[in-house]
């Protein structure tokens, strides 16, 4: 079965042309009357990571909430916008954000992700705890922002849908995938698969680069893409970034599981050539494991010395204790008036620095790690 996935350009979040690119954008799948009926309650789920500002390219842009906002409530939906913040309050993120004011100026309802329901997994795990507004919505509209991601490379639409995971259970998450990037994948891949969103359309007018998802660089990339399949939404976005397939976990994952949309020649891409977009490759984080071809039992006796590790830089870090509290396995403490991280304790989630809200952890690469990533760089031919 063909997957139809659309692409426009829009260089800019003014109101009046981002709406007119996303009519556009949802044409060939047939408007989103196509997808939105009269009286049915329609989740928007944008990426709502932290406070950050609009044009720091963390969070989706509220000038895309607010125009997929008004389409749903002029197609006759109750919408509805949530998330879980990865750090700070629901409503300052939404503040902060713009997100609030997009849904005051489209007078539509704020639901913090707090209450949850646990539903029964349709693969591997058995149980899972979700948001209960995210699980109880007719309809999810899933509007994740392109970035790179220092776990799993890239954080696009089924990355988004993490955040119907609430609170402490993310940590939980991470916890249980430890190092392993397959294992959490598997995760994301079954909780997008759980509830499939009724639409996925992604921000990518200005995406980001380097250390994502929130101490990366803003990249004009000019694009918004949709379609109904989150994991070939995905796959077209990361063709878009020049991000190499063998660097995607999720996708990697769901080819393994023959999950629809997974491969690129199944793949119908109408409006914008994908081709256009293409400027340069998204420089990727500096965290990412090394893909070398070493023996398992050598990568597992030199895993310390093969994967970076979070640093705490000692100017920007004001000892606050959100990195502490927040590290699945208890990997950071604050001794002697500065932070302190056990490198065998930590699994390399890099949720220290997705929360940071002062950017003060750095990725530390041993001498190996570096002249591996040279040898691995020089046998890709790059």
């Amino acid at each position: 079965m063909t997957e139809k996935v659309s692409i426009e350009r829009c260089d800019v979040y003014e109101y009046p042309r981002l709406r007119e690119a996303v009519v556009s954008l949802l044409r060939p799948l047939g408007g989103l009357e196509a997808f939105v009926g009269p009286g049915e309650r329609v989740l928007l789920k944008p990426n709502m990571l932290a406070a950050k500002l609009p044009e720091e390219a963390v969070t989706t842009h509220p000038a895309l909430v607010r125009v997929v906002a008004d389409l749903v409530r002029e197609a006759g939906g109750e919408v509805m916008i949530g998330d879980s913040p990865g750090i700070g309050a629901f409503r300052r993120v939404a503040e902060r954000s713009g997100i609030l004011r997009a849904a005051t100026e489209s007078g539509v309802r704020l639901v913090p992700f707090d209450d949850t329901v646990e539903v029964r997994g349709t693969g591997t795990f058995r149980r899972i705890a979700v948001a209960r507004a995210y699980w109880e919505a007719d309809k999810i509209i899933n509007l994740p922002k392109l970035k790179t991601h220092e776990m799993m490379t890239m954080t696009c639409a089924v990355k988004n849908l993490f955040g119907a995971v609430v609170g402490a259970e993310k940590a939980a998450w991470h916890l249980k995938a430890g190092t392993s990037r397959e294992f959490f994948a598997r995760v994301l891949l079954e909780i997008c698969l759980l509830k499939r969103p009724t639409l996925n359309i992604v921000d990518a007018v200005w995406a980001m680069e380097g250390n994502g998802p929130a101490s990366g660089d803003p990249f004009h990339l000019g694009a918004l893409l949709a379609g109904v399949n989150a994991v070939a939404v995905d796959v077209v976005a990361a063709r878009l970034a020049g991000i190499p397939a063998d660097l995607l976990h999720v996708e990697r994952e769901a080819l393994r599981q023959g999950v629809p949309g997974s491969r690129l020649e199944d793949i119908e891409v109408v409006g914008a050539r994908a081709e256009g977009f293409t400027q340069r490759p998204f420089r990727l984080p500096g965290g990412l494991d090394v893909q070398f071809g070493l023996p398992r039992f050598l990568k597992d006796a030199l895993r310390n010395h093969l994967m970076a590790c979070p640093g705490a830089n000692r100017e920007r870090c004001r000892l606050c204790g959100i990195c502490r509290d927040a590290c699945p396995p208890r990997a950071i403490a604050i001794k002697n008036s500065a932070l302190s991280i056990d490198s065998g304790r930590c699994i390399r989630c890099w949720c220290c620095r997705e929360l940071c809200p002062h950017d003060a952890m750095e990725v530390r690469e041993g001498m190996l790690l570096k002249l591996v990533a040279l040898l691995d760089r020089r046998r890709r031919g790059r």
